[in-house]
């Protein structure tokens, strides 16, 4: 569960830093001084930190298995996040996507 544990906070970093960027960006557009504002170096700082966490993984998970759970689980939080924080509702079908994606996951993190 170790693997599962670092994969999900690694991603997690990664979709809060994603999650700042589509509210700031949204708020005030792709401007110089949006990229010199404090938010954006949190939002480096994040992303520096997530890829440590990934190329840690890196070292001891196959790169497919590990790419794959990335995926997955930036789907699951993205969805989630977006839902709480920025009110965003996808389709009935577009569910159903995301629960396959998240069964895929459940069945990827089995070893």
């Amino acid at each position: 569960m170790h693997i599962i544990a670092l994969v999900l906070l690694t991603q997690a970093l990664y979709t809060s830093a994603d999650l700042m960027a589509r509210y700031f960006m949204g708020a005030y557009g792709f401007t110089l001084s949006n990229f010199l504002s404090p938010w954006f170096a949190t939002y480096f700082a994040l992303r520096t930190i997530a890829m440590f966490g990934q190329l840690y993984l890196l070292t001891f998970v196959e790169l497919g298995r590990n790419a794959s759970l990335f995926a997955l689980a930036s789907i699951m939080l993205a969805n989630v996040l977006g839902y709480l924080f920025l009110g965003e509702v996808l389709t009935p079908t577009q569910y159903v996507g995301v629960m396959l994606a998240i069964a895929a996951f459940i069945v990827l993190a089995l070893k």
